[in-house]
């Protein structure tokens, strides 16, 4: 399973290159950069990497979030994205940590 998802991210990064580098034509003063799946296999790694935890190994944690690094609504819903607490470690706003890790870095469950 794990080498069909590399090569569906490798896939899918090489048509987004592609259909990126398609839409608008490069200014004069731009050097032109021609884009290949090989040149985003880098990047979807990196991706990879970023996200490696499943949603079973995780936990909502309170608390714990950076000003504009929460992951999703808070709780009294005055937004509802990821990115747009104002204020760090807001009680209100959560992060997605590491199964068992919440309470350690300061945070609570709920």
């Amino acid at each position: 399973m794990k080498k069909y998802s590399t090569m569906m991210t490798l896939a899918l990064a090489g048509l987004a290159v592609t259909a990126c580098s398609k839409t608008e034509a490069p200014k004069a003063d731009m050097p032109k950069v021609e884009a290949s799946p090989a040149a985003a296999a880098p990047m979807a790694a990196e991706a990879k990497t970023d996200n490696m935890a499943t949603p079973a190994s995780t936990e909502k944690c309170y608390g714990v979030a950076m000003a504009g690094k929460n992951d999703c609504a808070n709780k009294s819903g005055s937004h509802s994205c990821a990115g747009q607490s104002t204020k760090d470690k807001d009680p209100q706003e959560w992060k997605s940590v590491d199964k068992g890790t919440c309470e350690g870095l300061g945070g609570k469950l709920s």
